[in-house]
């Protein structure tokens, strides 16, 4: 329980952090980490500097939660991206202002910048609409992360996951900072967009990048 009771602190923690890099107001967002047998999700309608670590909700993968409180409208995406991504332990939910500016336009990110390729490809998918809390929001969003550690949802905020809770969060601000980019750049005419094969070299290069070169004369770390 000493890994959950950090975890819970860390979703609290997360979600703070949201608030304070302003990717969500109030109560919006939400943010999930994964335990066994299931995962621990934020609650609904709970400001996040009023939320405490017994606050998150546990639930497992059928859709039980277990807690005093609600679980978060968007469970049913974090349930299906834990479920379905085994790489992935965190996902952050926001309505960040460029990325949801692009998504109330139903228009992704295409590969205008190379570190486009920060959320897995060439690109960064916008779901199409469907009503928030459903399962065919789940069902556009998994559809929209395939191959991919983020998306936009139509009408609505975008998604960000990662192998931690601290990894998610950076790729969702690296997410609305190439989305202001994006805009701003398509304000002043039309983004230069990189070839496919570039994006596949950058997509490459990024499977090492800021990892340290092994010292000659050492094994392994």
């Amino acid at each position: 329980m000493t890994g959950e009771r950090a975890l819970r602190a860390g979703i609290v923690a997360t979600s703070r952090r949201m608030s304070a890099l302003g990717l969500v107001t109030g109560t919006a967002g939400n943010v999930s980490a994964r335990i066994a047998g299931g995962f621990l999700v934020t609650p609904s309608g709970v400001p996040y500097d009023e939320m405490t670590p017994a606050d998150i909700v546990a639930m497992d993968f059928a859709g039980q939660a277990r807690g005093a409180l609600a679980p978060s409208s968007e469970w049913r995406i974090h349930r299906d991206v834990l479920a379905a991504r085994g790489e992935v332990n965190a996902v952050v939910h926001a309505h960040p202002m460029f990325s949801t500016v692009l998504a109330c336009l139903r228009r992704g990110i295409p590969a205008f910048h190379y570190m486009v390729a920060a959320a897995g490809g060439g690109s960064i998918r916008c779901a199409p609409y469907a009503t928030f809390g459903t399962q065919a929001l789940s069902d556009a969003a998994l559809a929209a992360l395939a191959g991919r550690r983020a998306c936009l949802l139509a009408n609505h905020g975008m998604i960000a996951l990662g192998p931690s809770l601290e990894a998610a969060l950076a790729l969702a601000v690296e997410v609305e900072t190439l989305a202001e980019q994006y805009w701003r750049a398509s304000l002043a005419g039309r983004p230069a967009i990189l070839a496919a094969g570039e994006m596949d070299r950058v997509l490459e290069a990024f499977k090492t990048y800021g990892r340290k070169p092994r010292r000659k004369g050492r094994g392994r770390a």
